[in-house]
């Protein structure tokens, strides 16, 4: 299948032990669906997946598949910077139900470019399922070279890339050289627009938390060619874009979220609330987007 639209990287929200807030997240899931959202994205780094246990991390995957009952794809954030957790995860993913899988360049140890390329390869082959390669050199120390990611799209699992390099010269490249049929999805909600113009096919976004029905809207006109409506909702969504990264993604958009009565705004060290100061310019913003 392609993956074209808004997917949205969900938050993991928790109570006031810290645990899982099953009800919180069942809600989010509920309202993403509602709002029209092409698929649901647990598990990456809006979902907090680095301080989650194994057998958390699977079980918010398990109850995302349940609840959206095959509404719409829910691509399982399962990568690691160890390819034999990656594996794992990866396995346990395709059993519990999910439709496909992304997978983060490996982290921290910062392999070089045939390192990566035999780390991808050996999650495709070991796994029948649809892998989304995730390149966010921010975050990861690495940068995966479109020479590379090429090498991995001649094989059948490896579908498409989630690009948050924030280089769009890096993303034409990839869209210039990809085969038919890979998809290119933007990292970065501020970047959708040019990512749309240049002949991409969504967002994996974390401010479709907050405005799903809005990001929905801003896609569909960039891929129906509309980009006088996208442009306008850009700059209608710019201010909330680049205000839920004020703080590390994603302390903003959960305390977007519980500002609203949606969650908790509780996080799990070393992630911690933001400052009064940068909780009063988003409360602002949000005030400003008639989300309050």
């Amino acid at each position: 299948m392609a993956y074209q639209g808004v997917y949205t990287a969900l938050v993991t929200p928790f109570n006031q032990r810290g645990a899982v807030d099953e009800e919180a997240l069942k809600r989010l899931v509920e309202d993403q669906i509602a709002a029209g959202i092409s698929g649901l994205v647990p598990m990456g780094t809006t979902g907090e997946s680095p301080t989650l246990s194994h057998e958390e991390h699977l079980d918010v995957i398990a109850k995302v598949v349940k609840w959206t009952a095959g509404r719409v794809p829910v691509i399982a954030g399962t990568g690691s910077n160890s390819t034999e957790e990656a594996l794992h995860l990866t396995k346990k993913a395709k059993e519990l139900g999910a439709t496909a899988t992304l997978q983060v360049v490996p982290y921290y140890n910062k392999p070089n470019q045939e390192g990566l390329y035999r780390h991808f390869m050996a999650l495709a082959e070991a796994v029948d399922l649809p892998l989304i390669v995730y390149n966010i050199v921010g975050r990861t120390g690495k940068n995966l070279e479109t020479d590379t990611l090429m090498r991995l799209a001649a094989h059948k699992n490896i579908v498409g890339v989630k690009e948050a390099s924030g280089d769009l010269a890096q993303m034409m490249d990839v869209l210039a050289r990809r085969p038919k049929g890979f998809t290119v999805l933007s990292g970065d909600d501020n970047l959708v627009l040019p990512l749309l113009a240049l002949g991409g096919d969504g967002v994996i976004s974390v401010a479709s938390n907050v405005v799903p029905q809005a990001m929905v809207e801003l896609v569909k006109a960039g891929l129906a060619g509309r980009f006088d409506v996208t442009r306008e909702k850009h700059y209608q969504l710019l201010p909330l874009f680049k205000n839920l990264f004020i703080d590390t993604n994603p302390i903003p958009v959960k305390t977007a979220l519980a500002l609203q009565g949606k969650m908790l705004e509780t996080f799990r060290l070393p992630m911690c609330p933001m400052d009064e100061t940068k909780r009063q310019i988003l409360r602002e913003v949000l005030k400003a987007q008639g989300l309050l």
